[in-house]
């Protein structure tokens, strides 16, 4: 059985992680337990390499990743989802590095990941574009970035999500040195958990030009 590896740095966001943590603790699980519909169409065709999954949560994603083939690291900033998403991949028999972190918080090198995947993540806007700019740097060249987020033209309250970084944020960002693939609307397909009443996404997938 593969040995499953937490790297205890903590996320510098005190207050976002006691939120989360106690988010998690209200149920036995808040997710389906299935890994999200879009990474799974959007990676199929991605030869597998090292990827990045932002907010894991209880490792659905990247416990498919794994499964797959993919050296996988996985960050969340709550040790309550992180111990159940380490669970998870210990039963399924994979291995994963998880880090106990925020996104600007997880200190992982530049340019190292194939795919930077980040599902529906709460990762909010700053002045800097802080979020935006980390999550593109992190891809390696000839990598892609797969950011998928709820479809706020569906959303009955879109100012929930007003201080978050979404897809136009991700768009905006894109520049020289990178392809865009995708920008599309889908429909979105998860049997329950948190999340199942929202019924459409927005998928970005960008590609850094060797």
């Amino acid at each position: 059985m593969p040995h499953n590896r937490a790297l205890p740095s903590g996320p510098s966001d005190v207050a976002a992680a006691a939120e989360w943590d106690e988010r998690y603790s209200r149920s036995e699980h808040i997710w389906s337990g299935e890994p999200n519909a879009a990474l799974v169409d959007e990676a199929a065709e991605l030869t597998p390499g090292r990827a990045l999954d932002v907010g894991c949560g209880e490792g659905a994603d990247a416990i498919w990743l794994a499964g797959r083939g993919w050296q996988v690291t996985a960050l969340d900033v709550s040790i309550v989802a992180l111990d159940r998403a380490l669970e998870a991949a210990t039963r399924a028999g994979v291995e994963i590095e998880w880090l106990h972190a925020g996104l600007l918080d997880a200190d992982l090198e530049p340019a190292t990941f194939d795919l930077v995947s980040a599902q529906y993540p709460a990762l909010r806007r700053t002045p800097e574009h802080d979020a935006e700019r980390v999550l593109m740097s992190l891809v390696a060249p000839g990598g892609t970035l797969l950011f998928v987020h709820h479809d706020l033209a569906e959303v009955p309250d879109p100012g929930h999500f007003a201080d978050h970084v979404m897809p136009e944020q991700v768009l905006a960002a894109i520049g020289p040195g990178w392809v865009l693939e995708r920008h599309r609307g889908r429909e979105r397909r998860v049997s329950g958990g948190a999340g199942s009443h929202h019924d459409r996404d927005i998928v970005v997938r960008a590609r850094r030009m060797r």
